[in-house]
């Protein structure tokens, strides 16, 4: 063997090494299952974002679904509970329960007490922001040179006028210095059908907070109310707001300035004093703010005219809330 060939031989050796005191190198395992070891953490990544879309999806649900007062009070805005569908404020279970629906809607129902220069007036209202913007009825407080609210806890508070609408008998008040208020969750009343069960809720003779409750009898009546400041006083105070429907004239002369308005039709007992107040759907909803009643000036003389005939009617709280920024203004119309 020549130097060259021994040097060949000895380059071959140590380029391919083997010491037979090194320990065989350990089995190397399967590709596939070299490649899947990884493979859990991308699928973990995967599932972040379908679940928060998820969770997102869940958020937007229970909002949209009937929560807008409480998303009011998590932001501070100051913001109307409205829904263009029907919530449930009062847990399904207890659709149609008057006690459940009284017990959840009654905070959010104020007694208004409206000093004239003649005597006074007593109505209701509804809370619709917890800063303590208060829908009612104009004739409410036509002409007070102070007004006074009640809650349903007894705390009390002076309110401001913000805006009123003579033509749709609508008012907006706001109360000095309130704050966390329960406000009320205004349904659709477009959705409101002849035979629904309904709750009325307001101050009738003073008497804050009654309840009484009923069904829809009519839709679409045409209420025709007076527009005069100083029209509720005809009636020497006694709250007996003066309409007309289906050709008649109720609790008085309307005076020569008339406004006419579609009129959801009730025979839940309305009295003096419900005037502003709340009648509201099954779930709870506010469908209309009560403005319109029968009152019989002869109950005291005639056991035939005692009680309620059953003739009531409310503003559909859909012209309500199409008028809340023509009032939040500052409009006097």
């Amino acid at each position: 063997m020549t130097e060259s060939q021994g040097n060949e031989t000895q380059q071959h050796y140590y380029s391919a090494p083997v010491n037979p005191e090194w320990p065989p190198p350990p089995p190397y395992q399967p590709v596939t299952t070299a490649v899947a070891t990884p493979e859990p953490a991308p699928r973990k990544r995967g599932r972040g974002p379908v679940a928060l879309l998820a969770a997102v999806a869940i958020v937007a649900a229970a909002v949209g679904g009937g929560t807008a007062y409480a998303f009011q009070e998590l932001t501070g805005k100051d913001t109307v509970a409205s829904s263009a569908t029907a919530t449930n404020v009062v847990p399904s279970s207890k659709r149609g329960d008057v006690a459940a629906i009284a017990a959840a809607v009654s905070p959010s129902v104020v007694e208004i007490n409206a000093t004239l220069d003649s005597g006074s007036s007593t109505g209701s209202g509804v809370i619709i922001t917890s800063n303590g913007e208060i829908v009612t009825n104009n004739h409410v407080i036509s002409g007070a040179q102070s007004i006074k609210v009640r809650t349903s806890d007894g705390s009390s508070y002076t309110a401001q006028v913000v805006g009123t609408d003579s033509s749709k008998d609508l008012a907006l008040l706001r109360l000095q210095g309130a704050s966390g208020l329960k406000t009320a969750s205004l349904g659709n009343s477009s959705g409101v059908q002849v035979g629904d069960t309904v709750v009325a809720i307001g101050s009738p003779e003073g008497l804050t907070g009654t309840v009484t409750s009923g069904i829809v009898s009519a839709l679409n009546r045409d209420v025709t109310v007076s527009t005069e400041e100083n029209q509720g006083q005809n009636q020497g105070g006694d709250g007996n707001w003066p309409f007309q429907f289906g050709g008649r004239q109720f609790n008085g002369d309307t005076g020569s300035s008339t406004t006419t308005y579609k009129a959801i039709q009730t025979d839940a007992s309305l009295n003096p004093g419900n005037s502003g107040g709340a009648l509201i759907d099954a779930s709870g909803n506010i469908i209309g703010i009560n403005s319109a009643m029968y009152s019989s000036s002869q109950q005291s003389s005639s056991s035939s005219d005692a009680g309620s005939i059953g003739l009531g009617f409310a503003i559909p709280i859909n012209t309500v809330k199409a008028d809340l920024a023509k009032l939040r203004s500052g409009s006097n119309g």
